[in-house]
């Protein structure tokens, strides 16, 4: 029984030795295998044997060595943080990339910027300033205009087209992360079969999994934990993605879709509770959770609370949920605006409009600018707007009126309308108003730019105003609606008034005094406007800027975004790639360690089999001298 126990002795340390040179030989052969994790042979005593009793202790002999398991060399800790910090340079990634891109579409990178487009349009208005009523001078101008709106419209059409391209790259991230989920689930199944009895690892299929994981890791953000059978349960965004037996699907709903099953079919613009828009822009949600949005818009993104991580969250918040326009920016309320009878400022409308711009800013804030497209659409359409209302200011002057409760002025349409109380309204200053040279009289009150879907006055009609005014053919101002896209100066809506295409003598910049000279202040303003502030970026800041500066302002802001998100980028990369090297020292195959590890193996089996030779000689030796 000795010598027999011997001979098992020496049976195991040759299985073991091969088992050990089986998995080196699998390391060696994926060193360059993407996502392979070394193995290693852990070795155990085999059995014991007792063979007698003394005082103090069986004695008993061993019987070899056995394979413990064949284990995966890995560090979770850096698992989890290569995926978190993956996810965050995912993040920012999306965002520069869409920084970029407006980059592009602007022209300022490829020498078609949309400054050069500006400066023609100013100085096509000085050389008209200086001969206002050269016909040759005028059409130049219109000319300009004409291009100034095209090119607007075109980069606008291309900001708003870009947005809406990426709804193909949501919906691809989407049924990737969906397709990834499935794969897990049937990996689980296979690992759990292979390892039920409890004696293998599933080391390759484990390597894919974890390499699923760390594709996931980058577009969203997750946690997750490993079962006792094997399988792993994941969580993304805070909900039950991959469970133990079946994956929860993620779907996309427009915008408009989410509004209905949020608010039904009533009041269906822009709310005032902050909510989306109405628009095509695919939201992720959770089919098998009722539609809950997948990402809570909520959560400002920030790297302490780890609400910056995935790459599909850097997209859709670039991305946006709407078309951004002018009336998305906040405008500081102006105490001039809110004087009394008395010419003293009314602090209580005063400080109302103030608390309520307030407000506004907060939902400017946490909706529009968040957004890099979102925000450079409304900061643009802010600048196409300041600069086609201020010309036509000049050219078609209104002023403030109140007309009573209860007056009714007829519409466009011919209908009837009746204000309800004492109104503010706006109506063509006939006093200040230069008109053309078509006269005498002349024409007056007719705009450079126009709405393409509305005049710029009410047919003209008697109106009473308070202090017993009456006004004879009041030409009155049809107000811009922030619910009503047509009746906003807003890109896409903003045309060259085609009366003036047509006969460039209707310009009105012709005194109206029919004195048959140019109207001397008119053309004053008309230099005065392009270098006078006339708006902020946007509320977080300051100062106002004129038309250039703007413009140049739009443009820094728009790089110092896409710079910070290069730099965050980057910085992660950095951080990625450092943990990643980390992470490659623990699982990676070193070419050198495995040929160390050939060479003690090998020489382990030459001692097992030199030592098989000894005991089967003794053997021998015993059973011929018997």
């Amino acid at each position: 029984m000795g010598l027999m126990g011997s001979l098992y002795v020496g049976s195991s340390g040759l299985q073991t030795s091969q088992n050990a040179l089986n998995t080196t030989a699998h390391n060696l052969a994926n060193v360059e295998t993407q996502g392979y994790v070394r193995q290693q042979t852990v070795l155990q005593s085999s059995q014991y044997r007792t063979i007698g009793q003394s005082y103090i202790s069986p004695m008993q002999t061993g019987l070899g060595v056995s394979t413990q398991t064949v284990r995966q060399v890995r560090d979770t800790f850096l698992d989890k943080s290569y995926r978190t910090e993956l996810g965050r340079q995912g993040f920012y990634d999306s965002q520069y990339e869409t920084a970029s891109e407006i980059e592009n579409l602007l022209g300022e990178l490829n020498g078609v910027a949309f400054q050069d487009t500006m400066k023609e349009f100013w100085t096509n208005l000085q050389e008209l300033a200086k001969e206002p009523d050269n016909l040759v001078k005028r059409a130049a101008l219109v000319e300009t205009s004409v291009s100034f709106v095209e090119r607007a419209e075109n980069i606008y059409k291309q900001l708003s087209e870009y947005q809406v391209n990426l709804n193909t790259k949501v919906s691809n991230y989407v049924q990737r992360i969906n397709d990834i989920g499935d794969e897990i689930v049937e990996l689980n199944d296979k690992i759990c079969f292979y390892e039920s009895n409890r004696q293998e690892n599933a080391n390759d299929l484990r390597d894919k999994r974890n390499s699923l994981l760390d594709e996931l890791g980058k577009m969203i953000s997750i946690t997750y934990r490993e079962n006792d059978d094997g399988r792993i349960t994941v969580n993304a965004e805070g909900m039950p993605f991959v469970t133990e037996m079946v994956a929860m699907k993620m779907d996309t709903i427009t915008v408009t879709e989410l509004r209905k099953k949020e608010m039904g079919d009533e009041a269906f613009f822009d709310d005032e509770s902050g909510n989306m828009e109405n628009s095509e822009m695919l939201i992720p949600i959770w089919s098998s959770y009722g539609d809950s949005e997948v990402f809570n818009r909520d959560n400002v993104p920030e790297t302490v609370n780890n609400t910056d991580v995935g790459s599909l969250k850097g997209l859709l918040l670039a991305r946006g949920t709407k078309v951004g326009k002018y009336v998305d920016i906040p405008v500081a309320p102006d105490q001039n605006n809110y004087l009394n009878d008395d010419g003293e400022v009314d602090m209580e409308r005063f400080e109302e409009a103030t608390r309520a711009y307030e407000d506004a800013v907060k939902k400017y804030n946490k909706t529009i600018n968040p957004s890099i497209i979102m925000s450079s659409q409304a900061q643009f359409d802010q600048l196409i707007h300041g600069i086609v209302t201020k010309l036509n200011d000049i050219f078609c002057p209104n002023k403030e009126v109140v007309i009573p409760g209860g007056t009714e002025v007829t519409l466009a349409d011919g209908s009837k309308y009746t204000y309800e109380e004492d109104t503010v309204i706006h109506i063509l200053d006939t006093d200040r108003a230069p008109v053309g040279q078509d006269g005498p009289p002349g024409t007056m009150g007719v705009e450079l730019f126009s709405r393409k879907s509305m005049d710029r006055y009410l047919p003209p009609q008697s109106i009473d105003i308070i202090g017993g005014e009456t006004i004879e053919n009041a030409y009155i101002f049809i107000e811009e609606n922030p619910t009503n896209n047509y009746s906003l100066y807003t890109v896409g809506e903003i045309t060259v008034n085609q009366e003036l295409i047509a006969n460039k003598s209707l310009m009105p910049l012709s005194s109206n005094k029919n004195t048959g000279d140019y109207d001397v202040a008119a053309v004053e303003r008309l230099l005065e406007v392009w270098n006078t502030p006339f708006a902020t970026i946007d509320p977080n800041t300051l100062t106002k800027n004129s038309f250039s500066d703007y413009y140049n302002c739009y443009i820094g802001t728009l790089a110092t975004k896409g710079e910070k998100m290069k730099t965050i980028s980057d910085s992660q990369a950095g951080m990625v790639e450092s943990i990643d090297n980390q992470r490659t020292n623990v699982i990676g195959v070193s070419s050198d360690e495995e040929l160390t590890n050939i060479i003690k193996f090998q020489h382990a089996y030459n001692a097992a089999a030199r030592y098989v030779n000894v005991i089967d000689e003794m053997l021998e030796h015993i059973v011929t001298r018997l």
